[in-house]
Formats: C-alpha cells, structure tokens, sequence
C-alpha cells in the first residue's frame, strides 16, 4: 500500500497512536505473569480484536504486540526458539488490523528486563545481540517504525537506538518512563535521567522521535510539560503516551479510572507543547483512543 514514511506523515499533520495492551490482553483471557507475546502465535485472532479496535477508534499508528519480544525476555517462558515467528506474526497482526487503511505498524521493543554490567549481570555486548536480533526480526517482518520504550536509563536506550539503526529501522522512536516528584513540579526517570537529558541524548544518539510512555504520575499534562522540554532541548519531533490519569490503590492495585472525555480535555494542551503523535498508556481503551482522535483531527482541521 502507497504510504509516505512516517516521518513525512507528521510534516503535514499530527498522528494518533493506540492504547494500553497489556491490560486488554488480561480482559481478552490473558494470565498474570504469562507471555502475551506469544498470543501472537497461540491466539493471533484475541490480538487482532484488540489491535482492530483501536484502529477502528481512529489509531494511525499500532504498537506491535512484542514488548518482551527480545531473547532476554522470552527465555523467562521458554519461547526463545520462536523469537522470529513471533515478531514477524505481530507486525502482521497490527497491519491487519488497519483493515486495508493506511495506518503505521510501530515495532515495539520493551525493556531487557535486567540491569547491564556493572551495576547487573547483563553484559552489554549479550543485551546489543538480544536488542539487534529482535530489531532485525521487527524491521524485516515490514514495520514501519521501531520504539524503543518504558526506558528510564541512557546506556540501554542507547544500545537499542545502535541496534534498531543496525538493522536499518526506516524510522527511530526513543520512549522513556518518567516519574512525577513528590511535590509535583518535575519529571525525571527511575534512573534520575531529566526529559532534557534524554532530549539531547536521543538527538544525538541518532533516533528520528523523542517520546515518553508510562511512569509513575505520567497523565496527559505532566505529558505536556514534557513536551514543551523536549521541543525547547531538540529538534525531533515528539510522540507522548500518558496513562489514563493518576491511580488510586484498590485492593494493593494500581487502577486508572480518568475517563476518556477527561483525559482528551487536556489534548489540546499537549496539541499546543508540539506533541506530534499523541497515544496513551496504562489504563487507558479504544474509547480513549477515539476520544483523542476526535481532539487531534479538529486541530489538523483547523491547520
């Protein structure tokens, strides 16, 4: 399908990207603690339900269903023999879900899931192989793009950006984590890293996006004061993806319970901060999505 690259797509207008999947594989019949990556072998048909409702809710962009989707990750289920298949099958799942229409297949990369030498036991030259081969699988399976996401340190960001540009990635998103401070005035990540240490790192670590997903007290406005650091720091185009509000502890739980009306009545602010895809995270629906989409696609309107 004739599509023009993601990155000549936002020179025109600003682009919708999905939702939450982890919770809505759990809502699709999904255990705690058990692999959804290989839901796109096992059960390809939930996947898609979930990844076509969010593009029927006016998603341009999908995240494929490959989070854990490195050899690191897959090994904690025993699936690492089917590292490839997998990949590739969830890249196929989310440009199926367009249901023809032209929309951007995002291949996800989540974090390795232990700490790099020397403050763990990952070594770095094992974690840029594990990065490299999902990377690989992901652009060769057709994604558009790769993001690289939930990162809250630089070392393990950088090496996934050198490994998604290895494997010839058509376009770079970089996606960190940041936690609001107790007295609700900054956002830095778990590792200490400011949104524009990240900016200038991204940047010159050679990614095409600079974005932010997750994190503790990560809603759509603390998204936008992000975005306006990232945009006064660099020069990339930015993707935010709150969650849907602040939780409340239910039952030891952490539940987001911010509407999609709520959360789309702060779009405009994050519109304003440049913000040029604009998701959501934790929390958050195909109702979220279209509630987004309706806000995004008055200000392209009005462009």
């Amino acid at each position: 399908m004739n599509r023009p690259p993601l990155l000549e797509a936002l020179v025109t207008r600003r682009l919708v990207c999905d939702g939450a999947m982890g919770t809505q594989l759990m809502l699709a019949g999904l255990e705690s603690g058990a692999c959804g990556e290989a839901w796109n072998l096992t059960h390809p048909d939930r996947v898609l339900g979930i990844q076509r409702r969010y593009a029927e809710a006016g998603a341009d962009c999908i995240i494929s269903n490959t989070f854990g989707g490195s050899r690191i990750m897959l090994r904690r289920h025993h699936h690492e023999p089917d590292l490839a298949e997998i990949n590739a099958a969830a890249v196929r799942i989310a440009r199926e879900a367009f249901g023809g229409r032209t929309g951007y297949v995002l291949g996800d990369i989540g974090p390795l899931g232990a700490l790099l030498e020397p403050y763990g036991d990952l070594p770095e030259a094992e974690a840029l192989s594990a990065l490299e081969e999902q990377a690989a699988a992901l652009v060769n399976a057709g994604a558009d793009a790769i993001i690289i996401e939930t990162q809250t340190g630089l070392e393990e960001l950088g090496l996934a950006i050198d490994a998604a540009k290895a494997a010839k990635a058509p376009c770079i998103i970089a996606s960190l984590a940041y936690d609001l401070s107790m007295d609700g005035t900054f956002y830095k990540t778990m590792m200490g890293i400011s949104p524009e240490q990240a900016a200038e790192f991204v940047a010159a670590r050679g990614a095409h996006i600079v974005a932010l997903n997750c994190g503790t007290g990560m809603d759509m406005k603390g998204a936008a004061m992000v975005a306006r650091l990232y945009q006064q720091t660099c020069a990339l185009p930015v993707m935010v993806q709150p969650n849907a509000g602040l939780p409340v502890l239910e039952k030891l739980k952490a539940v987001y319970k911010q509407l999609p009306a709520e959360m789309a009545q702060d779009v405009p602010e994050v519109l304003a901060a440049g913000a040029g895809i604009i998701g959501s995270c934790c929390g958050s629906t195909p109702d979220h999505t279209k509630a987004i989409r309706g806000v995004v696609e008055s200000f392209n309107r009005g462009k």
